[in-house]
């Protein structure tokens, strides 16, 4: 689980300091690898190659909002859903999507440090996911998630 304290503003222009939680389960994960053509770590890779810059923002876009959610009061669920609506729509709504959205297509090292931290124990991604925002000619390979 990955939790990130988030200064924003809302529509008042009030200052709010929050922190906000994100997930994903191995099931999350092998659903992402098995519901994309080649896997979604392959699709990383070539969005990476090709410097698609659409697809790259598409995907940050994709990995916030599919592990966002909310710790439980006893802490044994992370909720991602509520009352039949998604908890990502509301967060997508706030000053504070786009701050962390910001931070992650423009910082290489905190793109990474989100992707290892939503992705379960046990299925750490060592590679240098922020790459994704990294020129080109500094690009290596990307190690899918599950090897």
């Amino acid at each position: 689980m990955y939790a990130k304290k988030i200064n924003f503003h809302d529509l008042d222009g009030n200052e709010i300091s929050k922190t906000f939680y994100f997930n994903l389960t191995k099931a999350e994960i092998v659903e992402m690898q098995l519901s994309t053509t080649g896997g979604f770590a392959e699709k990383i890779q070539r969005i990476i190659d090709a410097q698609e810059i659409p697809e790259i923002i598409k995907t940050f876009k994709e990995l916030i909002l599919v592990s966002y959610g909310e710790r439980s009061d006893d802490g044994k669920r992370f909720i991602k859903v509520k009352d039949g609506h998604r908890l990502a729509d509301e967060f997508a709504e706030t000053d504070a999507y786009s701050e962390l959205f910001m931070e992650l297509a423009t910082n290489a090292d905190a793109a990474t440090n989100f992707i290892n931290g939503i992705v379960p124990a046990g299925l750490e991604q060592t590679a240098q996911v922020g790459q994704l925002v990294q020129p080109q000619d500094h690009q290596q390979k990307v190690t899918p998630i599950n090897q």
